[in-house]
């Protein structure tokens, strides 16, 4: 019961002292919360401050930028004004002198028409004058200006006709004895600068052997390889007793040529036999088929001749294997060409044009689409065909005198054909006329049906005639064999006699696979 009384007591005291506590801790946070609240106020303060000198910093740069652009712009406009008013002083002095000229030009076309008013004047009475001249001219003369002008005009011409007539008749007379004598340097001049070799062409190739061994495996086993070669190629093969060589004969230098190369193959590789013979004479005529190719274009080359149709560069290839009366066809062909150039020059004219017509006038010669017509319009037509130009398909078709000319190089190349013709030695009409001859024989026993191939050979004295053992029998052979032998009697001319050889082969051939 009396502790009761001092817990009391202690407990108002705790109460009195945790109170005393709070009012005393709260009195310490006001002062500090009212020195927080001065500090804050004063850093306000010296912020606000900063701003405001930024700001007034910020607003006197704009100010000078703004000033500064204000003088710019104030200084372009007066610098405009001055150039304007610059300007407006040109003009009106420009003006006030457009005015002075206006006022000189006015005074100036014043005068003139004062002056043309008296130069009219001028001349009424000058015609006036010249009027009554005129009369007095009349009445002396008996005739009036009509007539007189009339008369003196035709006494005017009739002088001037015959002093023209003179003149003309003069240079006439001038232009033939020069024309004669150009025409004569031209032609020696061009005959002097193209040096050619005389030609001469002959229906055997001599084809060296290194021993006369060789000719007995040339001939083979009763005949039968030579038998061979003949059929093959077409040329008669002569193995006699000359030493070392084997001659081949026939009229068709294309068919000797191939020959030769056959022989000389079949003689390097050593295997000869009739199969054999038969593949390298195949092989032998393609390669000379590409030998004429690039022998066209090599010519087209040498001759700076560009743009040629292949079909005729072929045509101009062949013609190494062709003669025209014993001269050979590209020579003439290549010196034609070599004339025409030069003869072109010397007169002015396009030498190019004249050269390409003088290597081509020929290629009718050369081609077998229609042996009938004269070569120089089958010429003419092929050149058409592979589109030349005009004046050079109208050269060769006129060099003959076949078409008329119609272009100033057809009379050029007809005359260079005639140059490189009619040289000493360039042409035999014997030997072109032999080999017209033995082609007219071919062709005539080939026209027969199942004929595959003929030949003439031995100088024409002989014609071999081999038939398709599947299209023609024995019998009807010896009956081809008959006929052909009339037909030649009946109408070609030859001398003595021609022997026909009607060969009919069998063959059976298969193949092991």
């Amino acid at each position: 019961m009396d502790t009761l009384p001092i817990i009391m007591t202690f407990a108002a005291a705790f109460v009195v002292g945790g109170l005393l506590s709070f009012f005393i801790m709260s009195a310490l946070t006001k002062k500090k919360r009212k020195k927080i609240v001065q500090d804050a106020e004063a850093e306000a303060e010296l912020v606000k401050k900063e701003k405001m000198l930024h700001a007034k910093e910020k607003f006197q740069e704009l100010k000078i930028e703004h000033e500064r652009t204000i003088n710019e712009r104030n200084s372009k406009v007066a610098q405009a004004e001055n150039r304007i008013q610059q300007k407006e002083a040109t003009l009106n002095q420009r003006m006030e002198e457009v005015s002075r000229k206006k006022i000189d030009l006015e005074n100036q076309r014043e005068n003139l028409a004062q002056q043309l008013e008296a130069v009219k004047t001028r001349i009424g009475d000058m015609d006036k004058e010249r009027r009554q001249h005129i009369d007095k001219l009349e009445a002396i003369a008996s005739l009036s200006a009509t007539e007189a002008r009339n008369l003196l005009m035709k006494n005017l011409k009739d002088e001037a006709k015959t002093q023209a007539l003179s003149y003309i008749n003069e240079v006439v007379d001038e232009a033939k004895m020069t024309a004669g004598k150009e025409a004569k340097r031209i032609v020696l001049q061009t005959i002097q600068r193209v040096a050619t070799e005389v030609s001469s062409e002959n229906a055997v190739t001599v084809f060296h052997i290194d021993s006369d061994e060789v000719k007995g495996r040339i001939i083979g086993r009763e005949g039968r390889n030579i038998r061979a070669l003949e059929a093959a190629t077409g040329m008669e093969i002569v193995v006699d007793d000359t030493p070392e060589a084997i001659l081949i004969s026939g009229f068709d230098p294309v068919r000797r040529e191939i020959a030769r190369l056959a022989l000389h193959q079949l003689v390097i590789d050593g295997r000869i036999h009739p199969a054999r013979i038969e593949e390298v004479v195949a092989k032998v005529t393609k390669q000379v088929d590409e030998e004429i190719v690039e022998v066209g274009k090599r010519t087209t080359i040498d001759m700076g001749i560009h743009g040629l149709h292949p079909e005729l560069i072929k045509l101009v290839g062949s013609m190494r294997y062709r003669s025209s009366y014993g001269q050979n066809l590209l020579q003439h062909s290549r010196e034609v060409a070599n004339l025409c150039a030069i003869m072109a020059s010397e007169l002015g004219l396009n030498a190019k044009l004249a050269k390409r017509a003088g290597l081509l006038h020929d290629i009718g010669k050369v081609s077998t689409e229609d042996p009938e017509q004269p070569h120089a319009i089958l010429g003419m037509n092929l050149a058409e065909k592979f589109k030349e130009k005009p004046e050079v398909c109208n050269a060769i078709g006129a060099h003959h005198e076949e078409v008329e000319m119609t272009s100033i190089i057809a009379p050029i190349v007809q005359v260079c054909d005639a140059i490189s013709g009619a040289r000493p030695g360039a042409r035999r009409e014997v030997v072109d006329s032999y080999i017209k001859r033995l082609k007219n024989m071919e062709d005539l026993a080939l026209s027969y049906p199942g004929v595959v191939k003929t030949y003439a050979i031995q100088a024409g004295r002989e014609l071999r005639v081999i038939v398709g053992s599947e299209k023609v029998s024995d019998q009807e052979a010896e009956k081809i064999s008959m006929e052909v032998a009339k037909k030649i009697q009946d109408e070609m001319i030859y001398p003595g006699q021609v022997k026909i050889t009607v060969i009919r082969e069998t063959r059976a051939i298969n193949f092991a696979k």
